[in-house]
């Protein structure tokens, strides 16, 4: 009898086990965890990219500095169109 009760505990543990697997699996590898996943992705290259930028920028001051040499004179800023996507958020096609 207690061999019984055993054996059904653990076929009952091991099924509550497989359903939340499953079912994890399923949200994961569905179309919103692919979307997350890629939105994640995009995230981090963007992220990366800004600080990519922000690190060249200043050695360049620095090395500009060091040199004595003058920056070059900064184009006049024009405004940006109201439908302008930030350079940082753009598409990496």
């Amino acid at each position: 009898m207690i061999r019984r009760a055993f054996w059904l505990a653990a076929g009952i543990t091991i099924g509550v086990v497989a359903v939340r697997k499953v079912s994890q699996a399923k949200s994961t590898l569905g179309p919103e965890g692919l979307n997350r996943a890629v939105g994640q992705i995009s995230d981090s290259i963007a992220d990366f990219a800004d600080a990519l930028r922000s690190a060249m920028s200043e050695r360049e001051n620095d090395l500009r500095a060091a040199l004595g040499v003058e920056p070059p004179a900064a184009p006049a800023a024009q405004p940006a169109p109201a439908d302008a996507v930030p350079a940082s958020r753009r598409s990496l096609r």
